[in-house]
């Protein structure tokens, strides 16, 4: 007899860690499947669901919980990864010798 074994898909969290207790319940609510958090991964448990399908619900969470400003969510190797945006760097005003401010005289 063989046994078969359960698919496991895994979720990296990147720098969202405090997110992984919402994230974890919010999949089990969506997919009804048994769900392991180990360290910053979560391990879904599944013989029914794609990796495209939980990308897809990874994706609306981050929607829902209002990140995708920071963050955003890929699909590499059958991994889904949260990855958080780069900033761009703010140009630092300059401090230098400007223009004087005008002293004409009004004649109204």
């Amino acid at each position: 007899m063989f046994l078969k074994r359960k698919k496991r898909l895994k979720v990296d969290l990147g720098e969202l860690e405090d997110e992984r207790e919402t994230l974890s319940s919010f999949l089990q609510s969506k997919l009804n499947v048994d769900i392991h958090s180990s360290g910053n991964k979560l391990l879904v448990d599944s013989e029914n669901i794609s990796s495209k399908e939980l990308k897809r619900l990874v994706n609306m969470f981050v929607y829902h919980r209002n990140l995708m400003n920071k963050h955003w969510v890929a699909l590499e190797d059958n991994v889904v990864k949260i990855n958080k945006f780069k900033r761009s760097k703010k140009h630092e005003k300059r401090k230098g010798k400007g223009t004087q401010p005008s002293t004409i005289k009004h004649g109204w």
